[in-house]
């Protein structure tokens, strides 16, 4: 029996409010406008960004917090509870999680911006409490997950990550106010490495167990071979953030190493996958998720070229860059292309005896190739520029992600209408 078969039944009985999930997606549709648009407006500081309070820097909380982790509780609430057959015991805990993370990113974002750190620590503390809450969640449903357990392993190691991000971010957060960390840039890198390769990276590596045999109709990889590479993804992260916090380069190429024996695993039992998957034509979604799968790897190789001095003076703001807005932003733009219009359907109303409605029935796949096209051609505009120091191209860069953002945003916007007006 294909993953797809077994997710799918009695997936209905499991399905949260429509207004639950679907208000993560429409906060990471907007998130991702407002990111966007502190780009373009502060190109300049692009290119040659080394860290400080300031509008990238906002403009990297409203990416990371804003977009990916908006995502991620959204995507975990819904689909965790279907494909382990679990529900969620009550609803209120999940909506709490909205009201102190959705708002608090915003505040944190707002304070980043206008340089007010006496705010960023409130709206840092709400937004931890908010991620905190919602470890509590994931690991209970979790805990139930015995049927997934390569997932489950994915889902436990991220949550590790995420507690350990969030108790970094408070750290973070304080020491522009009282300076109490010892190296604020080991620190923040290591406070990058497990968000982007721990918390959000494994959840993608987890989920893709599922998401990916279900797009393509496909039985799951081999358990045995999916936990050699748990592993080595979960090692490569504990041996990167440690490198990063003692500022050791031998720890931090190592751990880069074992990323990329990790990624290629990963990335061969997706192809394996696919091809043995009764659904051969995906879609535009499959390919910003290819492009995400290549860029994977290549951000582990800048990497290590940044620790010897090979990738250029931008170096590190292109390992950067290529990681949140280059392999994740990707990945989960191109997840959400398929999971928005699935779990809408699901919701939606249908006489008896008819299927599903069409994507083309809840929105415009216009606006999904114009977001595409304006994504990659940001995404590739944007690298160019950090790489030579171009910031009239971050400019355009940044320009052209805007527009392809708004087009995410209605059909965010167009889905979530149609799915919650169901339950009016």
């Amino acid at each position: 029996m294909t993953v797809a078969a077994t997710f799918l039944a009695g997936a209905k009985s499991r399905l949260l409010p429509a207004t639950i999930p679907f208000r993560f997606f429409a906060a990471a549709a907007g998130f991702q406008v407002l990111m966007w648009l502190a780009l373009t407006l502060n190109s300049g500081e692009v290119t040659g960004f080394r860290g400080g309070v300031g509008p990238v820097l906002a403009a990297i909380h409203l990416l990371t917090l804003g977009v990916l982790a908006m995502t991620a509780i959204g995507a975990s609430a819904q689909l965790l509870p279907v494909a382990t057959r679990r529900p969620l015991a009550a609803f209120w805990p999940i909506k709490l999680v909205s009201w102190l993370v959705i708002p608090g990113t915003a505040a944190l974002a707002l304070a980043m911006y206008t340089l007010q750190t006496t705010i960023m620590i409130p709206a840092a503390i709400a937004t931890t409490a908010g991620l905190l809450v919602f470890t509590a969640l994931l690991g209970d449903n979790l805990r139930r997950a015995g049927s997934l357990p390569v997932v489950a392993a994915y889902g436990w190691a991220a949550l590790a990550a995420l507690v350990l991000l969030v108790g970094l971010g408070v750290a973070l957060a304080l020491d522009y106010e009282i300076a109490l960390l010892p190296d604020h840039a080991n620190v923040a890198l290591a406070h990058l490495i497990l968000g982007g390769f721990g918390f959000m990276g494994l959840l993608a590596l987890g989920f893709s167990h599922v998401l990916i045999p279900m797009f393509a109709l496909a039985a799951a990889p081999a358990r045995r071979s999916s936990l050699i590479g748990f592993f080595l993804a979960v090692s490569a992260v504990m041996v990167g953030a440690l490198g990063a916090l003692a500022g050791s380069a031998a720890m931090l190429t190592l751990g880069a190493l074992v990323g990329l024996g990790a990624c290629g695993l990963h990335l061969w039992l997706m192809h394996a996958v696919l091809k043995s998957g009764m659904r051969k034509r995906l879609g535009l979604s499959f390919v910003l998720i290819r492009v995400a799968w290549l860029i994977l790897p290549t951000t582990l190789i800048v990497g290590i070229a940044v620790l010897y001095g090979l990738a250029g003076p931008n170096g590190s703001t292109l390992f950067g860059f290529l990681l949140v807005g280059g392999w994740l932003l990707t990945f989960l733009l191109g997840v959400l292309q398929r999971i928005l219009p699935f779990l809408a359907s699901m919701h939606a109303t249908r006489p008896a005896g008819s299927g599903p409605p069409l994507t083309s029935e809840l929105a415009a796949s216009e606006l999904l190739k114009l977001h595409s096209i304006c994504h990659l051609a940001a995404l590739g505009l944007i690298t160019v520029s950090i790489a030579l120091d171009l910031t009239w191209l971050a400019a355009i860069g940044g320009a052209i992600g805007l527009v392809g953002s708004g087009a995410f945003a209605w059909f965010t916007a167009t889905i979530t209408r149609r799915a919650v007006a169901t339950h009016r």
